[in-house]
């Protein structure tokens, strides 16, 4: 495990009591919520979202953050498979409440999610994000033509964490959602 991302879970800066749990089929309206104040309607044009479609909500691997009863941050985690082969996860969106953000509380997620997904064999975490924040919590750009997903991705936004040594090498070919 990357060190930055097992410091990660002590980074939290701040003195509210948060707790962190999987998500639950009765967060789904906060967690709808949460992402319509962080991401703009335009999200779901994105490519990301192409892969989601018919896919659960929820994942065993989908966590919140909560101060109290109020929804701080939550992060969907959707199965995948990249040429037929599983063992990899897509993550995002990640979202975190404009108030709050710069917190740490996405870190932890992120922490808690590689944590997890190590505990229940899966082998590589994919996303399409900025290499300046995620490269801190140990995410690589994946080689160019490597890893493809159905629609336009920026090449140098589409990245993954190892959570196996040398998982990366054994992905190759087009993202689908695991059924």
């Amino acid at each position: 495990m990357p060190e930055c991302i097992g410091i990660a879970r002590l980074m939290t800066n701040d003195v509210l009591a948060v707790e962190t749990r999987p998500a639950a089929p009765a967060d789904l309206p906060r967690i709808a919520a949460l992402q319509a104040l962080a991401f703009s309607p335009g999200r779901f044009a994105r490519t990301a979202y192409r892969v989601r479609e018919g896919a659960p909500e929820l994942s065993p691997y989908c966590r919140v953050a909560l101060v109290g009863d109020r929804l701080i941050a939550a992060v969907r985690m959707t199965p995948i498979t990249i040429g037929g082969r599983p063992g990899a996860l897509l993550l995002g969106p990640l979202a975190v409440d404009p108030e709050l953000a710069g917190r740490g509380y996405a870190r932890r997620l992120v922490a808690e999610v590689a944590d997890a997904a190590r505990a229940g064999g899966e082998a590589l975490i994919l996303l399409v994000g900025d290499m300046t924040y995620y490269g801190r919590l140990g995410f690589a750009r994946v080689p160019p033509g490597q890893i493809r997903l159905p629609g336009p991705v920026d090449p140098a936004r589409l990245l993954a964490l190892e959570i196996e040594p040398g998982a990366l090498e054994m992905f190759r070919g087009m993202v689908a959602a695991r059924s």
